[in-house]
């Protein structure tokens, strides 16, 4: 994303589909806000994730209706330096549909090996997410908040007079 300055709407949207890693901010109902590193892929517009249907993460969906996902940098999981990441909010829903929820994990499975699931492990899949009760949870992006992430080279000798920390901002995900 951009360096120092805050993003457009095109590279937060480019920053999103090119990292697959997140940590999901969810309310609870008796107990501090709560959060769960998971894997997504983006179906059209739309942040989708899986989850067991009696997991917190569903039962504040159902409950709210809405969720944070924390896009965090870097490939299969492994965190960039510096650090940069991109909170997205917005609508959450659960979609049961088991045929759905195959093609999710599907696409998450290519995301977490690094490479396609062949199609006739597609059996395989369908019947671990039937025994795991597994469902959809599918965000659709309301507003974002990005915070300019500067560091300064690890060799450089006048690394703390580089250091910038400006204030982010939260800014719409569509015009």
């Amino acid at each position: 994303m951009a360096k120092n300055e805050l993003a457009t709407i095109e590279q937060r949207r480019d920053f999103v589909n090119e990292n697959h890693t997140c940590v999901i901010g969810y309310t609870r109902k008796t107990a501090p806000p709560s959060m769960s590193i998971v894997h997504f892929v983006m179906d059209d517009d739309k942040i989708v994730f899986l989850t067991m249907t009696d997991r917190q993460k569903a039962k504040a969906v159902r409950r709210y209706g809405e969720l944070s996902v924390c896009v965090l940098a870097g490939p299969q999981g492994g965190l960039a330096w510096p650090p940069e990441y991109l909170v997205v909010d917005g609508k959450a829903e659960i979609v049961s549909d088991m045929d759905y929820v195959v093609k999710i994990a599907m696409g998450v499975g290519e995301i977490m090996t690094g490479n396609p699931v062949p199609a006739e492990a597609e059996p395989m899949v369908r019947d671990m997410m039937t025994r795991e009760n597994r469902i959809a949870i599918v965000v659709s992006p309301q507003s974002t908040f990005h915070s300019p992430s500067v560091h300064p080279d690890a060799d450089d000798k006048r690394a703390a007079e580089k250091m910038v920390h400006g204030l982010g901002a939260r800014l719409p995900w569509s015009e």
